[in-house]
C-alpha cells in the first residue's frame, strides 16, 4: 500500500500522475458505454508559442468540468486541439527567417510552408508538455488541428456550400489592409486606439474663379486619388457650385463638385473630398455617383505613380512632404491638432489602410439573423453570466460582411479557380477537370473561418453517415471561453454550425474574464507583466495554481494574479496532506479493520454523536457544492469545501475524534468514519486539485484511481446534532478569552438561557454530561443548563440561545464596565457614519449595488452590536 511522505512535496506528488491517467485511458471517450454523455472542446491555442496564464485558467475550468462529470458517472469527452493561426504563425516564421537573412519569397511557397510545419511541430510538442504539467484530462486520441487534411475537407465543404447558397461572394470592396503583412483583415482584427493626429484644411480652387472650397482631411496622402468633392444637396452655401469643377491641389486635376445626403450640413466646413478607393464611406458615394476608383497606394504602404514626384515613398513620409509643398504654394489653410480613433492591425500593430481590393466575403445578414432567431427561441444557448448574451446579440445586429480572404501562404487555400481566358470562377471540392486552363486562388481563408467549424469538425463530423463520436457527443455541452472573443469565435461557431449541421453547436457558454497583474493591469508583452504558468508550477505546483485560478473569480469577471493567494492555496493543500497523514497514522494502529468504509452510512448506531454530526455536515457541503457547480460558480464551491476541510473536518472533527480513538468501544468506527469523510473530501476536491487528491486517495488502498470512484451523496438523513452548538460555544468562549486576555487556566462558569427552540434545549440537557466532558478538555469551562439571574454576568448571544458567563473572580467589574462604555461609544460613532453614507444621494447614485449592500449590512451589524453591548451594560445596573 502506498504511504504518504511526512511532508507534502508537490514535485513528488505531481510526478508521473498525468502519464498514469493517459496510460489507463481514463479520459478517452467510450463510444458504447450507454452512460449519459458530457463533452467539451478546447478553444484551440495558437501554435505561435507556449501557453500563457489565460490558457492555464481556461484549461483549469474545463478540466474541472470533465473530472466533475466523470465522477458523477458521465461518459466524458474533452477534445484537445491547436489552431494554425494563419497570419500570426506566418508572421512568427517570417521573423525567424528574417534573422537568418531569408524571406518567404526567397524560399517560395512550398518550402516556406515546410518551414511553418516545422515550427508547428516544435510548438505543438511544447504545448502538449504544458497540458501534461497542468494535468488536463484530455482525450488525446481525438486531438485535432485546424489545418489538418481532415479539417481541410470540412473547410472546403463549408466554403462550397456557402458559395452555392450565395452566403459567400467575391467582390471589389473597401477592406482593412495591413501594409506590413500585405494582407486583408476583418473588421474585428483592427484595434482602434486614441491617437494624436491632425486635421489638414486645403483650398480646392474653383475652375475659372478666384474663390475656393475649404476641404479638411486627416489623410492628405490619399488626395492623389480624389474623384470629387461632395456637399449636401440642401446646403444653400454650396448649391450653386454643384456640377462645377474644382482643382485638386495635390495633382492639379479637375474633379467635379457633387451633391450627396451623406455630407452633414453642420459638420466641419460642409465640404468633403471623395476618395472611393481609400475610404469605406467614399466608396459607397462613388458607387452611387458612378465615380472611378483608382488606388494611389501600393500594397506595402508606399505611394504609386499617381503620387507623381512622391512615387515609391512611404505613405506617412508623403503626407509630410505634400503638406509642406502645399504650404509653400499657399494652398494649405490651417492644421488643427486632434485626438482621434485610428485603426491598428492586431497582428503587426501598424496603422491599417482602408483599401479597395478584390476579396472574398461572407454575407453576414442572413447568418446573423439565424443567431438572433436561435437566441429568441426555445433552443437558445445559455450564457453564464447571462449578460453576455446581450453582447452576442449586439454584435449580430447590423454587422458588416466578413472579409475572409487573406493574402498569405499558411492556411486553407480557397477552393476557387479562375479560367485563363474567360476569367470564369469555378468553386468546388475538387479542382476542375481541364486543370491546365485554370489557376487556383492563391489567397487563404481567415483563421476564424476554420475555427468557426470547430465544434462539429472536432467531433469527426461528416455530411453523410455521421461518426459515433458525433452522434454520442454533439452538441457540445459547455463551451468555456473569454469575453474578448464572443464575436471573433463564439458567434461564428453558432451561425456556421446552424447553417451547415442544422443544429446549435453547444448548450452552455461559460464566459470568464481576463487575468490581470497584481496591480490590476492587463497582462501584455509590451508591459512586461506577463506570468508564465510553468514558472508558477515550478515554484508552487500545478494544484496550487489550479486552486487559485478556480476559486478567486466569479463567472465573467477578471482575475487578479496574486502570489500570496497561490501561497494560501499551497497552505490549504498542505493542511489536507497533514490531515490525511493523521488519518493514515490512526488507521495504522489497527492490524486489521473489520468495518468497510461503506458501512459508515449503513451503520445506524454510531455509539456517539460525533460521527453523526460530521456526516450531517458532509451532507450540507456536498449539496452546496453541487448547487454552485451547476451555476458554474467554482469559486463559491471552492470556498464551501475549503471551509469544510479546514474548519469542520480538521479543526473540529479530527480534534474531537482524538478522544474517540482512545475509546476501544468506538475507535474502529471512528477511524472508518475519518477515512469515509476523507474519501468524500478527496472526491469533491479532485476537480480542483487532481494530483494531490489522487496521491492521497491511492494511500487509502481503495480502487486503482480516484477516477474510478463516483460522487454519490450521503443518503442517510441526519437531524441537526447538538455538537454544532457545542462548537459554537467553544468558538465564542475562545474568542471571549482572547478578547479579554483570559488564560485557559482560569475556569469559567457558563449558563445557557433564552432558548429559541425547545428541541435544542432538550438535546443539550440530555447530553449535558458529554458536553461538559468536551468543554473541560477544550476550553476549561462548565455549563449549567439553568436560567441564570445573577446581575454580575457577561452575555454572549448565539444562534439559538444566550451564553451567560459569571464575572465573579474573573474580571474587575469597574474596568469591564468602562471597556463596555468605550465600545458602546465607538459603535455609536460607526452607526452615525453609516447613516450619513446611506443618506448621501451622491453615494447612492454613483456606488455599485454591491457596495451599497455592503454598507447596509455594516449598518445592521453595528446596530446589533450596539444592542448586545447595551444589554451587557444593563446587566451591571441590576
Amino acid at each position: 500500500m502506498k504511504k504518504l511522505n511526512d511532508k507534502y512535496d508537490f514535485k513528488l506528488v505531481e510526478k508521473d500522475k498525468n502519464k498514469f491517467w493517459i496510460e489507463n485511458k481514463y479520459f478517452e471517450a467510450n463510444l458504447d458505454s450507454g452512460k449519459k454523455t458530457f463533452s467539451i472542446v478546447m478553444p484551440p491555442p495558437n501554435v505561435t508559442g507556449k501557453l500563457h496564464l489565460g490558457h492555464a485558467w481556461d484549461g483549469s475550468i474545463q478540466d474541472f468540468l470533465i473530472r466533475y462529470k466523470k465522477l458523477h458517472g458521465f461518459n466524458t469527452l474533452w477534445v484537445p486541439g491547436m489552431d494554425h493561426a494563419g497570419i500570426a504563425t506566418q508572421a512568427k516564421v517570417e521573423a525567424r527567417l528574417q534573422e537568418q537573412g531569408v524571406s518567404r519569397y526567397d524560399l517560395g511557397r512550398e518550402k516556406f510552408i515546410k518551414q511553418v510545419w516545422d515550427w508547428k511541430e516544435e510548438y505543438a510538442s511544447l504545448i502538449r508538455e504544458q497540458w501534461g504539467k497542468m494535468g488536463l484530462g484530455l482525450a488525446y486520441d481525438s486531438e485535432k488541428f485546424t489545418y489538418s487534411p481532415e479539417l481541410n475537407k470540412i473547410v472546403n465543404l463549408a466554403f462550397v456550400k456557402m458559395y452555392e447558397e450565395k452566403l459567400i461572394y467575391r467582390g471589389k470592396r473597401i477592406i482593412n489592409w495591413d501594409p506590413k503583412l500585405k494582407t486583408a483583415l476583418s473588421n474585428i482584427e483592427v484595434i482602434y486606439k486614441e491617437t494624436l493626429g491632425a486635421m489638414y484644411h486645403f483650398k480646392y480652387q474653383l475652375e475659372g474663379a478666384n474663390n475656393f472650397l475649404e476641404v479638411a482631411t486627416t489623410r492628405p496622402e490619399t488626395m492623389f486619388a480624389d474623384q470629387a468633392v461632395v456637399v449636401n444637396p440642401a446646403d444653400k452655401r454650396y448649391k450653386k457650385f454643384v456640377g462645377k469643377n474644382v482643382i485638386n491641389p495635390a495633382n492639379n486635376q479637375l474633379i467635379p463638385v457633387i451633391a450627396d445626403d451623406y455630407v452633414e450640413l453642420d459638420f466641419g466646413t460642409g465640404v468633403m473630398k471623395c476618395t472611393p478607393a481609400h475610404d469605406l464611406n467614399d466608396f459607397e458615394i462613388g458607387v452611387r455617383h458612378n465615380l472611378k476608383m483608382p488606388l494611389c497606394m501600393n500594397e506595402d504602404g508606399t505611394m504609386n505613380e499617381m503620387a507623381l514626384e512622391f512615387s515609391g515613398l512611404d505613405r506617412f513620409a508623403v503626407r509630410k512632404k505634400l503638406v509642406d509643398k502645399l504650404k509653400k504654394t499657399n494652398q494649405l489653410i490651417k492644421i488643427m491638432e486632434i485626438n482621434h480613433q485610428v485603426g491598428y492591425s492586431e497582428r503587426s500593430e501598424v496603422v491599417v489602410e482602408p483599401f479597395l481590393s478584390n476579396q472574398w466575403f461572407v454575407n453576414m445578414k442572413p447568418l446573423a439573423q439565424s443567431v438572433l432567431e436561435l437566441q429568441n427561441g426555445p433552443e437558445a444557448i445559455n450564457f453564464f453570466p447571462n449578460r453576455f448574451e446581450k453582447t452576442l446579440n449586439t454584435w449580430m445586429t447590423d454587422t458588416l460582411d466578413w472579409t475572409i480572404s487573406r493574402q498569405i501562404w499558411w492556411g486553407h487555400q480557397i477552393p476557387a479557380w479562375y479560367h485563363n481566358q474567360t476569367k470564369e470562377i469555378y468553386v468546388g471540392m475538387e479542382p476542375p477537370k481541364d486543370l491546365e486552363n485554370w489557376v487556383q486562388e492563391e489567397d487563404v481563408l481567415d483563421t476564424w473561418f476554420s475555427s468557426a467549424l470547430w465544434p462539429f469538425a472536432a467531433m469527426d463530423w461528416t455530411e453523410k453517415n455521421p461518426s459515433k463520436l458525433f452522434q454520442n457527443f454533439f452538441p457540445i455541452q459547455t463551451l468555456v471561453t473569454g469575453y474578448d472573443i464572443i464575436f471573433f469565435w463564439v458567434a461564428r461557431m453558432i451561425f456556421q454550425t446552424k447553417n451547415i449541421v442544422k443544429k446549435k453547436p453547444f448548450n452552455d457558454v461559460l464566459i470568464h474574464g481576463l487575468i490581470r497583474d497584481e496591480n490590476g493591469k492587463k497582462m501584455s508583452k509590451s508591459l512586461g507583466n506577463g506570468i508564465d504558468p510553468m514558472n508558477v508550477i515550478e515554484e508552487f505546483g500545478a494544484d496550487s495554481l489550479r486552486f487559485f485560478l478556480l476559486t478567486n473569480s466569479s463567472p465573467g469577471a477578471d482575475l487578479r494574479f496574486s502570489t500570496e493567494k497561490i501561497k494560501s492555496s499551497w497552505n490549504f493543500i498542505n493542511k489536507l496532506w497533514n490531515a490525511s497523514r493523521f488519518v493514515e497514522l490512526s488507521k495504522s494502529k489497527f492490524s486489521k479493520i473489520s468495518l468497510s468504509i461503506d458501512d459508515v452510512e449503513k451503520n445506524n448506531d454510531f455509539e456517539n454523536n460525533l460521527n453523526k454530526w460530521i456526516l450531517a455536515e458532509l451532507i450540507k457541503v456536498e449539496s452546496e457544492v453541487e448547487k454552485h457547480v451547476s451555476n458554474y460558480d467554482f469559486n463559491l464551491a471552492g470556498r464551501e469545501i475549503y471551509d469544510f476541510v479546514w474548519n469542520t473536518y480538521c479543526s473540529w472533527f479530527i480534534e474531537l475524534s482524538k478522544a474517540n480513538l482512545e475509546n476501544e468501544k468506538v475507535s474502529e468506527l471512528s477511524v472508518v468514519t475519518l477515512i469515509f469523510v476523507l474519501k468524500k473530501i478527496l472526491i469533491m476536491l479532485h476537480p480542483f486539485i487532481p494530483f494531490v487528491t489522487e496521491e492521497i486517495y491511492q494511500s487509502l488502498d481503495l480502487k486503482k484511481s480516484i477516477l474510478e470512484e463516483e460522487w454519490i451523496q450521503v443518503k442517510t438523513k441526519y437531524s441537526d446534532i447538538y455538537l454544532s452548538y457545542v462548537i459554537e460555544i467553544i468558538s465564542s468562549i475562545r474568542e471571549f478569552r482572547l478578547k479579554n486576555n483570559l488564560k485557559k487556566s482560569i475556569p469559567l462558569k457558563l449558563s445557557l438561557t433564552k432558548f429559541k427552540d425547545k428541541k435544542v434545549e432538550k438535546d443539550l440537557i440530555n447530553n449535558n454530561s458529554e458536553i461538559n466532558s468536551i468543554l473541560n478538555k477544550m476550553i476549561n469551562s462548565q455549563i449549567e443548563l439553568v436560567k441564570n439571574n445573577q446581575a454580575n454576568k457577561t452575555v454572549i448571544p448565539q444562534s439559538e440561545f444566550v451564553i451567560e458567563i459569571e464575572n465573579e473572580n474573573v474580571f474587575d467589574v469597574e474596568t469591564l464596565k468602562k471597556d463596555l462604555k468605550n465600545n458602546l461609544d465607538r459603535i455609536s460613532r460607526e452607526i452615525q457614519r453609516s447613516k450619513q453614507i446611506l443618506n448621501n444621494e451622491s453615494f447612492l447614485s454613483k456606488a455599485s449595488p454591491d457596495k451599497i449592500k455592503i454598507e447596509k449590512e455594516k449598518y445592521e451589524n453595528y446596530l446589533k452590536q450596539f444592542e448586545n453591548i447595551k444589554s451587557e451594560i444593563d446587566n451591571y445596573k441590576k
